[in-house]
């Protein structure tokens, strides 16, 4: 296989993302002046709708800044040899082919995050904060980039070390195991993800008994939906937009209600809300999502291990010399063309299982609420009510809200 051939398919690849992206965010971002629907005209005030497309509009110019500032970085470290350097960088420090590609892949993810803490800083604490949105203080902020590196090097690293391993001893067939070890993980992480990870950043307590209490487990009942832990997370220490999620499955199944979300809403609206994410459970979408990202997983490594021999894919990075590391990266950037369609279709799957869950909560609870519900959030947001089509097509896992109403009301 052709070294140069590969280089240009790899910065095709990235500059023909770009460009696809921009395009859509452009004409995402010519629909912001648009009449908001009929539907949807009691979500904004005049003064609400100017805010909401000053904030679109400026999260826009935002991406655009970053994006272009990201395909910029990364064409310049495959023009002059930056994965070369690093490679290097590494090899003089140890001739342990391991410890070679977890420092690799330590310097690269580390860095990149260092590189990107200025736009993640700028997001939060003046375009966020210029909205009304960010809580965060910047002690947080911190504190949860040390907890990220310290995640990243513990989780990362253990992992990436035994997919190493499982290299040298298997070959080729390293795919094999390596596909049963992330299974595993993403089997307990979806498990365990609220009682392990979630704690390290934000409190969890349970939901006090009282009236919303008892609304729920009613629901609980009536749908016989058996449920024993009901939490409230403290997102209002971040931001105060609101949210609500379902997580894990059989006896570690819980229901996770932002502290904004009891704030923002009536109780009957959030029981609308939550009878949305028991739909989600009863039509069996965890666990086809679970099952659908295993397979597009052991897909992937597949392909993988087709690639990781050809020193032609290092060499492309600009590594001199055939390794792990360098192979995985390049690999990671051709493969990308595959996981868009992937993402595509996944994205089809999750609008159309949004639909499911709120049929199944008007036709279990009511739709009024859940409509009534939906727009608060929308509006607490200052989302988007009259996104593009292709936008939508390439980038929404969800409904746009006048559909998700229109499927409500019907």
């Amino acid at each position: 296989m052709d070294t140069t051939l590969i280089f240009y398919c790899i910065i095709g690849i990235l500059i023909s993302e770009y460009i696809l992206a921009t395009t859509l965010n452009f004409l995402n971002a010519k629909r912001f002046k648009d009449t908001i629907p009929e539907d949807l005209s009691d979500v904004y005030s005049t003064e609400e709708y100017k805010k909401s497309q000053t904030y679109k509009l400026t999260n826009h110019r935002f991406g655009i800044f970053t994006s272009t500032f990201s395909i910029l970085l990364i064409v310049s470290i495959l023009i002059f040899g930056g994965f070369g350097w690093i490679d290097n960088l590494v090899s003089n420090f140890t001739d342990n082919t391991t410890l070679q590609s977890l420092l690799f892949f330590g310097i690269i993810m580390i860095g990149s995050d260092i590189l990107n803490t200025p736009f993640s800083y700028y997001q939060t604490f003046v375009i966020e904060e210029k909205f009304g949105f960010n809580k965060t203080t910047l002690k947080t902020f911190i504190t949860d980039k040390v907890k990220g590196w310290f995640m990243i090097v513990v989780l990362g690293g253990g992992i990436l070390a035994l997919v190493l391993w499982f290299f040298d001893w298997a070959g080729t067939n390293f795919w094999i195991y390596t596909w049963g070890l992330i299974t595993i993980f993403t089997v307990f992480m979806n498990l365990f993800y609220s009682k392990l990870i979630v704690p390290l950043f934000n409190k969890q307590e349970p939901l006090e008994d009282g009236s919303l209490k008892s609304k729920i487990e009613a629901y609980a009942e009536k749908v016989g939906f058996e449920l024993q832990n009901i939490f409230v997370i403290n997102g209002s220490k971040r931001s105060t937009k609101a949210n609500a999620y379902f997580s894990g499955f059989g006896k570690e199944k819980r229901i996770t209600l932002y502290d904004t979300l009891i704030n923002d809403l009536e109780e009957d609206e959030i029981v609308a809300v939550l009878a949305h994410e028991v739909g989600h459970y009863k039509k069996n979408h965890i666990i086809f999502n679970l099952a659908t990202s295993i397979v597009l997983t052991g897909l992937m490594l597949f392909i993988l291990s087709l690639f990781i021999n050809n020193p032609s894919v290092s060499l492309a990075i600009g590594v001199d010399k055939t390794s792990f590391h360098a192979a995985l990266i390049g690999f990671g950037m051709l493969y990308s063309p595959i996981s868009e369609i992937t993402g595509l279709l996944m994205n089809y799957v999750s609008r159309t299982f949004e639909y499911q869950a709120d049929d199944f909560a008007k036709n279990t609870f009511s739709g009024t609420p859940l409509v009534t519900s939906l727009k608060k959030l929308s509006k607490n947001s200052l989302s988007n009510l009259t996104p593009h089509p292709a936008y939508v097509f390439m980038h929404y896992s969800h409904p746009p809200l006048k559909d998700r109403i229109r499927n409500l009301k019907a």
